[in-house]
């Protein structure tokens, strides 16, 4: 999906009298070369908690790059732009980073809809792009992935989630298989997320053998749901699925609940956040999936979590952190290599250093082992299964999904 700084603006890099654009694929600054990794997420707005968790991620991975000195001569720093979870914004940001000759690379975006605007032209531009939330599967295999034709769309696209394909399959299985639950309602915002989400939820569910007794899209910006609750309740549904993101899920399965249906609500990473159960007074229950094992329960995780803490961000990592931590080292390890194979020095044509570097990057990160396959995607296919429990999220089983 969609789902995440202190002392970093969001403008673009100024070069002082003490800094000044050198012959390598950065600036100077002393005796180090300034890398600049650009940040797109949703600063402000309904679903700033999840963009805010971004954009503080991938400042902690440059702070750590930094500190250790992990690319010798270089010092990354960030930039960070809001897209306001608007696809025409994030359009204007790409132009922006893409302007800034310092950038070698972008994490984000948040919204698989704003990344179908801004993965053209970082195409064009040969610049590298790592979502560590986008998991419309079209955005890497184009829609011939639903006939078994994928075919590459971006060589500049990379991401450090995984698909919807994976993702609804996931989902459809812990709800049939595990939850027992065979009569489904299914729900969408119409967006490209929440559409791809749902769609791929529902083939593998009626894979499975599950019946979806009734279909329905919502306005993401409306919190008035009453006429589609009303609807549900005559189908005899045993839960309800819902492709979209917490700020209408929240009020969403609070109505459905005060309706009298005690039925829960199940999504995506989409409404994987803290913010869930504060928009919904009767969340206990409901389910959710989100990419990877909880960070909380990997022993890879336990630095970052530790450094997170330590910088004192005021918001919480949330559904992305690490995934978000992942994809920006991502970059700075393309960053050291392409430095590696250039005598030490950042190339003059660093973009394109940087983006033939990916090929090569295979690490242990924060979420497991990072690398990607030939379509850009993320090679880790774990997923877990979350239950609001005592009103905030709680794993309840990790595993890669069975087709239906």
């Amino acid at each position: 999906m969609i789902a995440i700084t202190a002392a970093l603006a969001a403008g673009s890099l100024t070069l002082t009298a003490c800094g000044s654009r050198d012959d390598d694929g950065g600036s100077s600054n002393g005796d180090k070369t300034t890398v600049v990794i650009g940040v797109d997420a949703p600063l402000t707005g309904d679903l700033s908690a999840l963009g805010l968790g971004i954009k503080n991620s991938a400042d902690l991975a440059a702070k750590m790059a930094n500190k250790k000195e992990y690319v010798k001569g270089v010092e990354f720093k960030i930039e960070a732009l809001d897209d306001q979870a608007q696809p025409t914004v994030g359009q204007q940001n790409a132009v922006k980073f893409i302007n800034n000759k310092d950038i070698l690379g972008v994490v984000g975006p948040l919204n698989s809809s704003v990344s179908q605007q801004m993965q053209k032209p970082f195409n064009d531009a040969g610049l590298t792009q790592i979502s560590p939330a986008n998991t419309g599967t079209e955005l890497t295999q184009g829609d011939g992935w639903k006939t078994g034709d994928s075919v590459r769309q971006f060589k500049t696209f990379f991401r450090t989630a995984t698909t919807d394909e994976i993702q609804g399959a996931f989902a459809a299985d812990y709800l049939y298989n595990q939850a027992k639950l065979k009569k489904v309602y299914l729900i969408d915002d119409q967006k490209t997320y929440g559409a791809g989400l749902a769609a791929s939820f529902k083939a593998n569910f009626t894979k499975f053998g599950g019946q979806i007794v009734g279909t329905d899209h919502v306005n993401p910006d409306d919190r008035d749901f009453n006429a589609v609750v009303a609807k549900i309740k005559k189908t005899g549904a045993q839960a309800l699925y819902y492709g979209g993101e917490y700020p209408a899920a929240g009020p969403l399965s609070q109505q459905l609940k005060d309706s009298g249906q005690n039925i829960p609500l199940m999504g995506g990473d989409g409404i994987y956040s803290g913010e869930f159960p504060k928009l919904n007074k009767k969340a206990e229950g409901d389910l959710a999936t989100s990419v990877g094992k909880p960070v909380e329960q990997l022993d890879s995780a336990k630095t970052f979590i530790k450094d997170y803490e330590a910088a004192g961000y005021e918001d919480a990592y949330e559904a992305y952190g690490g995934l978000t931590y992942d994809a920006t080292w991502s970059i700075i390890e393309a960053v050291k290599l392409a430095v590696e194979g250039n005598d030490g020095k950042v190339p003059s044509d660093g973009r394109k250093a940087v983006l033939d570097a990916m090929a090569k990057v295979k690490f242990d990160g924060v979420t497991g082992t990072i690398s990607y396959d030939e379509f850009g995607d993320t090679t880790n296919h774990t997923m877990t299964a979350y239950k609001v429990k005592s009103n905030a999220w709680a794993p309840e089983f990790s595993g890669e999904p069975k087709l239906g």
